[in-house]
């Protein structure tokens, strides 16, 4: 203090000090230059945390700034790269906001709180200069946890006044108090201590695993557990109501469904090196049902038996009986099944029944149906034809009566009644029960034939053929008649104008030709063996017909001998004698 100053002071007292105007350090502290350098966070991402203009941080931040001169604004972004879940995100960032600002409070709280010294002696007369001891803060790596404990991150609080800035060892020494030890991020770490912006800056520093739930068993079905009537369309645009596809045939020993077992859970591990339990997968039976098995790997259910596959309430079963209880008709359409098919109704006009097994139906066989059955066909009220019917069994046949309907059996055939059928049987044919009439038409068998009366009094022809092989030559002579068809077919669909659709049929009826040559070769191969044992056999082996009477207009073969009845012949015993058709 000059002497001006000093004899100023004794005369008129010290001179008050004038108040300081804050606001005028403060924008003298903040250039424009810096003022531009502080943004605010980006407010369309997601990851970036918001700070508000009253946050302490910002005021931290600006303590820092003019202790050690310019400095980066926070950078504050959870998922720099992008890596981690949206939803995982969202869920932490109010978390996050409400942990950062608690502890920058408590730092702000603690860097404000400085201390005054008590006055030193007066270095001279009348001055006294108080000296202030500022707080000294060393560096502080604060850590912040997700809920679960899987993701670790680090922002590093610059030191205050003349404390020690942050070291590799400091944030190592405050991870291990934090019990933060696995899924480390070790290189970002030694960056971050040596960073020149280390400061204010948001480190996603550990990761952890997630636990991984085992997965559910489950099961693989091969066939439907409901039947959807599928309507097929075909390249016409017409739709056959018939073929609704309701029948799921299963062979014995084929899979029906295939199990998926559990699998065991992983579990996680939190980056304070804590296991994350995880659930196992829950095992499912198999639906095992009636007439199914385990195979011996346990994880395949197969059919024990050929039948209709079902699955009714909660399990697979295969039915080697198919029930209609009602007719065959719009309601089921056409069957096609590998086991037995057990019709309480009838089989109705159009309709066709194929079964590998037994067919029985309770009612009546109807015009223009189609019936064929691997096994025995019985029909209770009879087979109704009108010339187009076409019967077939793989064993025997045993109807009330067959009427206008063609036959083939493989076995024998007995009914009531034949009236203008076309009778192939390769076994017996026996109409001795109700009437036991043969009327008109003509019945091919090649054992024997056996009936109450063969013929009318009208002299209506009826044709008895014995010996031979019925069903082969027949089907040969079907197979034929076929090709001659499909050879048309082809032909008009040649003179057609090229289109995708003649394309598509005449494939088709190639096709069709080609399976059919080959099956007829088949038949040829099978009938020369069987004409070259019959020749082997004895004139008794060759068929036989019986009657009580046989009227005048019937007509009997037996390989190439020919015998037409003129007179009504009663207790007629008809064979092959000296290569003659004798009557006894």
């Amino acid at each position: 203090m000059s002497f001006k100053d000093k004899l100023s002071s004794l005369l008129f007292g010290p001179k008050k000090e004038e108040p300081v105007d804050e606001a005028f350090f403060t924008e003298q502290e903040h250039t424009p230059q810096e003022a531009q350098s502080i943004p605010e966070a980006a407010p369309n991402d997601p990851t970036r945390l918001e700070i508000p203009a009253d946050h302490p941080i910002r005021q931290l931040h600006e303590l820092r700034q003019k202790e050690a001169g310019a400095l980066p604004y926070p950078h504050l972004c959870m998922d720099e790269d992008g890596v981690l879940p949206p939803e995982m995100l969202d869920k932490e960032m109010n978390r996050l906001q409400s942990s950062l600002k608690s502890v920058c409070s408590t730092r702000l709280k603690a860097a404000k709180g400085r201390t005054r010294g008590k006055h030193s002696k007066k270095k001279t007369e009348g001055e006294a200069e108080a000296e202030e001891e500022e707080l000294v803060m060393d560096a502080r790596p604060w850590f912040y946890l997700s809920s679960d404990k899987i993701y670790a991150w680090m922002l590093i609080f610059p030191p205050v006044g003349k404390g020690a800035d942050v070291t590799r060892d400091m944030i190592y020494q405050a991870l291990t108090a934090q019990g933060i030890s696995f899924g480390l991020d070790t290189a970002l770490l030694d960056r971050a201590a040596r960073e020149r912006d280390r400061y204010f800056n948001l480190y996603l520093v550990a990761k952890g695993k997630h636990a991984f739930d085992g997965r559910n068993g489950n099961i693989v079905d091969y066939f439907p557990r409901e039947i959807q009537r599928v309507l097929e369309v075909n390249e016409f645009g017409q739709v056959d109501y018939t073929a609704l596809n309701l029948i799921c045939n299963a062979e014995e020993g084929q899979e029906i469904c295939h199990l998926i077992r559990p699998t065991e859970g992983e579990p996680g591990r939190t980056v304070t090196n804590q296991e994350v339990p995880a659930k196992s997968g829950k095992a499912v039976p198999l639906p095992k049902g009636r007439n199914t098995e385990i195979a011996e790997d346990g994880d395949t259910l197969v059919a024990s038996m050929p039948g209709h596959v079902e699955f009714s309430g909660s399990t697979f079963q295969v039915k080697p009986v198919l029930d209609i209880d009602g007719d065959v008709d719009f309601s089921t359409g056409n069957i096609k099944f590998v086991g037995d098919v057990n019709i309480k109704g009838d089989v109705l006009s159009g309709f066709s029944v194929k079964a590998m097994g037994n067919i029985y139906v309770g009612g009546v066989v109807e015009a223009g149906s189609t019936v064929e059955a691997g096994g025995d066909l019985t029909v209770v009220k009879g087979i109704l034809g009108d010339g187009t019917t076409v019967i077939r069994a793989g064993r025997c046949i045993f109807a009330k009566y067959i009427e206008n309907a063609t036959i083939f059996v493989r076995e024998n055939l007995q009914t009531d009644c034949i009236v203008n059928g076309r009778i192939y049987c390769d076994g017996e044919v026996l109409i001795r029960s109700g009437r036991g009439n043969i009327i008109g038409g003509r019945v091919w068998a090649a054992k024997r034939v056996s009936a109450s009366a063969i013929g009318a009094k009208s002299e209506v022809k009826t044709s008895i053929a014995l010996g031979g092989m019925p069903c082969a030559t027949l089907e040969k002579d079907l197979v034929r008649k076929k090709l001659a068809n499909l050879a048309v077919e082809l032909e008009k669909l040649e003179a057609q104008l090229d289109s995708p659709a003649k394309a598509s049929l005449m494939g088709k009826v190639r096709m069709k030709i080609s399976v059919s040559e080959h099956r007829l070769k088949q038949l040829e191969e099978e009938l020369d063996k069987g004409r070259a044992e019959i020749k082997s056999q004895k004139e008794q082996d060759s068929g036989r017909m019986e009657c009580g009477v046989a009227y005048a207009g019937t007509e009997i073969s037996i390989g190439d001998e020919f015998l037409r009845l003129r007179q009504e012949t009663h207790q007629c015993v008809a064979k092959l004698l000296c290569d003659e058709i004798v009557l006894m």
